[in-house]
């Protein structure tokens, strides 16, 4: 895999990662928005090709505020109101930017630009490179996302929607919804790259908090990152888990997104499903380490009520295209359609009966 930054050692790449996994929910360390962090690399990618720069349809409205350095940008995130629209012209803007004004369904705020805008968290052990901090509505669209050490961050954010960036090269996963994060969507994006930092930590979409961090991050109950979409993107060069969706949250829907886990070295899946009531339906991979889906109950009363519905691939793995693992309970309480298609997967579709759905 290719690395952007330099890396301190040699990283051991341990076995596939356990069930239950843990994640590096470390409470939001202060942003420094100010300083001008050493910059990685224009993006590269270890997977496909990324699609080239091109103009953001709907970047402009009746309160455009158009900025074209680091500072200017932060400025703008500061004092964005309701139906603003902060424009980025082409060029680096290198920083940890945060936003945190709350706009509303009908008068979101947008921040847009082409994939030739880039925000550059740089170092990739640093802090997060676009962290949205109690942001709602907000409507980010269209630009690049490289280094720092988490891509894109949203925490106790409601309504945003992350649509049509490169995501690249960060130290850790690059795109996370997290600490009550409700009712958001991660559509269209094409994320490469993840793990820079430490492997296990590489997931491309991250939804929620892992038991092992709830006292941390949620008051030690269940981080309820409810009713989330993660749809349409193209995940491919990360280290861990393409989607990894974590015991607490529930009624999301992960629909038409296609993996690639030629690249993991800590996960032995596209996808991890801990939550409840999700739907995972329409989404395609290759190379799957072992699974491609894996279902897991790591806290009492989570992992059930998934549905899995119209998923094919080519797992090239020596396990299921869908792995409800546990107990009997866990799996009468999980179904899986007769219309997901298995290549490659040397245990078959499931280890469940199929049914109509």
């Amino acid at each position: 895999m290719r690395r952007l930054v330099p890396l301190l050692g040699a990283l051991v790449l341990l076995s596939a990662c356990s069930s239950g996994g843990t994640d590096d929910d470390a409470a939001p360390a202060p942003a420094d928005t100010t300083s001008s962090p050493p910059s990685p690399a224009a993006p590269e990618t270890s997977g496909p090709a990324a699609a080239p720069p091109a103009a953001v349809a709907g970047c402009e409205g009746a309160q455009v505020v158009d900025v074209s350095t680091g500072p200017q940008l932060q400025r703008a995130l500061d004092d964005a109101t309701a139906g603003q629209v902060i424009r980025l012209a082409d060029g680096r803007y290198e920083g940890n930017f945060v936003a945190t004004a709350e706009a509303t369904a009908e008068t979101p705020i947008q921040l847009c630009g082409s994939r030739g805008a880039v925000l550059d968290g740089g170092e990739i052990d640093g802090n997060y490179t676009l962290h949205l901090s109690g942001a709602d509505h907000w409507r980010v669209t269209g630009m690049t996302v490289t280094g720092g050490q988490k891509g894109v961050m949203v925490d106790a954010g409601v309504g945003n929607r992350i649509e049509g960036l490169l995501v690249t090269s960060m130290g850790d996963e690059a795109i996370h919804l997290r600490t009550g994060s409700t009712d958001n969507a991660v559509v269209g994006n094409t994320i490469r790259d993840t793990g820079l930092r430490k492997p296990q930590f590489g997931e491309g979409v991250y939804v929620g908090t892992a038991e092992s961090n709830w006292c941390q991050i949620s008051d030690c109950e269940p981080d309820r990152s409810d009713r989330n979409v993660v749809e349409g993107n193209d995940i491919a060069g990360t280290t861990a888990e393409a989607v990894d969706i974590k015991e607490g949250t529930t009624g999301g829907q992960l629909r038409g997104n296609t993996f690639d886990g030629a690249d993991m070295v800590e996960a032995d899946s596209w996808v991890d499903v801990k939550g409840n009531d999700w739907t995972i339906a329409d989404n395609t991979g290759t190379a799957a380490p072992v699974d491609g889906f894996q279902v897991h109950e790591v806290v009492d009363g989570w992992g059930r009520g998934n549905v899995f519905t119209g998923n094919t691939g080519s797992v090239d793995g020596d396990g299921y295209m869908i792995n409800v693992a546990g107990p009997r309970t866990i799996r009468e309480n999980n179904r899986v359609g007769c219309d997901n298609e298995a290549g490659g997967a040397d245990q078959g579709t499931s280890n469940i009966d199929c049914g109509s759905l």
